[in-house]
């Protein structure tokens, strides 16, 4: 799970089993609260996951300014330096 698309891909997957997001939904663009009904203590659990797929610790300070999907997206790529 290096590239942007493979983030994705796993994260549409992940949201769509976890929250039971229709994966039609899930696109870049959408906001995880507002568009994805992801609340605070969701996107705990999305990170703890996270943590189990990727094997890498996310710092909590660097998920408290996620707003979107690709803002998760961007986080995640910055644990696989290129």
């Amino acid at each position: 799970m290096q590239n942007r698309d493979q983030i994705f891909q796993t994260l549409k997957t992940l949201l769509s089993e976890m929250f039971e997001i229709d994966a039609e939904a899930i696109s870049l663009t959408a906001s995880l609260s507002r568009d994805l009904d992801i609340d605070s203590i969701d996107a705990v659990d999305l990170m703890v996951k996270l943590r189990e797929v990727t094997g890498r610790r996310i710092q909590p300070e660097d998920f408290k300014n996620v707003r979107t999907v690709q803002d998760v997206v961007d986080t995640l790529r910055k644990l696989y330096p290129s």
